[in-house]
């Protein structure tokens, strides 16, 4: 048992990024004590240890990705244990970064910093076919976790640019506190990673970002707060008790005036161990793309409550299932649809911070679209309607048919 640890303490554990924050400021902020809380934070390398030690109970809640909260429910991957994501934890910590050299080879192909996904993924395109016809090895592109929205934004923009994930290129797992040591090593070409891993490789001058997620994916989902979900119905009190607290920390990430503070604190080696003016970089929305290079900002990367962003929006859940068919690593079906759906719970967000009176989203679901003013969307252009499950899927390349019933996921 953790030192100090008592039955009332709830452990809880955490990846060291920047989208933790909020978890960390609930904690060193007084939060969590305001709700008559006391909690001890774990520090973890990768996604996998997360997801074992928060099924297996070593956890009560988890800093997590949200497509993992699926795949757990689902039983695909690992032991099937149904979780719950009542609450969001930001939007847009995640970039895509390359090694110095395949960044300027991508330059000479005509991408350019602070370029869209588009103009980059043409460039990167026409690396992987000069490639492919000399006869070279595929590049290597690392992602922090196959459940994971870093994969799936990886994979949407590979294909985008008519790269074939599987094929093409050669996907790997790596930690996120392990990316940038990768990349050094030349063990991968490049990588999808939550900040600060990505603007930490440009600091030591080993890797170039070639585009934040947010401009992939307009109001991206990230993390979630994950729990067991017989935990969170056994302990309704402490549950609301915390999302109240996780709230409340949010808020005050997201105001300006404490970045700086915010900075330091998460600097601490306890929580993610990088130095403070790397940090304040992706705190302020903004990247240097190149070791040298001018900031450029990102004003929708690492949004922390603006915007319904802790809103734990069913239709990203829809998503990233979505995702898992298209990929393989689901078979469609209305019960698969309707438990990956329901993993995310906007019903038990409400009741927690319906004490705080403040207005929450009145619709569990919202359209991704760039034609929808404020409501995200993809750089491509195509719009994701939830209701409209499976005729997405049925319109996305690379899939594994499945058998459908109308309104699958609940939503008509």
């Amino acid at each position: 048992m953790l030192q100090g640890v008592t039955r009332k303490t709830l452990v809880i554990g955490f990846i060291p990024l920047l989208d933790c924050a909020s978890l960390i400021a609930a904690v060193e902020k007084g939060f969590v004590a305001e709700e008559g809380l006391h909690v001890a934070l774990v520090r973890e390398t990768s996604w996998a240890n997360i997801r074992d030690r928060l099924v297996v109970g070593h956890f009560d809640a988890a800093h997590m990705l949200g497509p993992m909260a699926l795949a757990s429910t689902l039983g695909i991957g690992h032991l099937k244990v149904p979780l719950v994501a009542p609450y969001a934890m930001g939007s847009g910590s995640n970039a895509i970064t390359v090694t110095n050299d395949l960044w300027a080879q991508m330059k000479q192909h005509g991408a350019a910093l602070g370029a869209d996904p588009t103009q980059q993924g043409k460039a990167l395109a026409a690396i992987v076919r000069a490639r492919n016809d000399q006869g070279l090895p595929p590049l290597t592109f690392g992602m922090v976790y196959p459940f994971s929205c870093h994969n799936y934004e990886l994979r949407y923009w590979l294909s985008v640019a008519g790269i074939d994930p599987d094929r093409d290129v050669r996907l790997v797992v790596i930690p996120p506190p392990l990316s940038v040591d990768a990349l050094r090593a030349g063990q991968v070409d490049g990588y999808c990673v939550g900040e600060p891993w990505n603007s930490l490789a440009v600091a030591a001058g080993v890797g170039c970002i070639v585009t934040p997620n947010s401009a992939i994916w307009q109001w991206n989902p990230e993390k979630v707060l994950g729990f067991r979900q017989e935990w969170a119905e056994k302990n309704p009190d402490r549950f609301d008790a915390l999302l109240r607290a996780m709230y409340k920390a949010s808020k005050w990430c997201d105001d300006s005036e404490n970045r700086r503070e915010l900075a330091e604190i998460l600097s601490e080696p306890k929580y993610v161990g990088v130095a403070p003016d790397v940090l304040r970089l992706g705190l302020s929305r903004r990247y240097v793309c190149e070791p040298g290079s001018i900031p450029l900002d990102a004003p929708e990367s690492m949004v922390f409550a603006a915007h319904d962003v802790t809103f734990p929006w069913v239709s990203h859940a829809a998503w990233f299932y979505s995702q898992m068919v298209r990929w393989g690593q689901v078979k469609p079906s209305a019960t698969t649809a309707v438990a990956a759906c329901t993993t995310y719970r906007p019903d038990l967000y409400r009741r927690a911070l319906k004490p705080l009176n403040i207005n929450t989203p009145s619709n569990d679901t919202k359209l991704e679209s760039r034609n929808a003013k404020g409501t995200g969307g993809f750089f491509d252009g195509k719009t994701f309607d939830a209701a409209k499950l499976e005729a997405y899927i049925a319109s996305s390349p690379s899939i594994s048919r499945g058998e459908f019933t109308k309104d699958a996921v609940g939503m008509s």
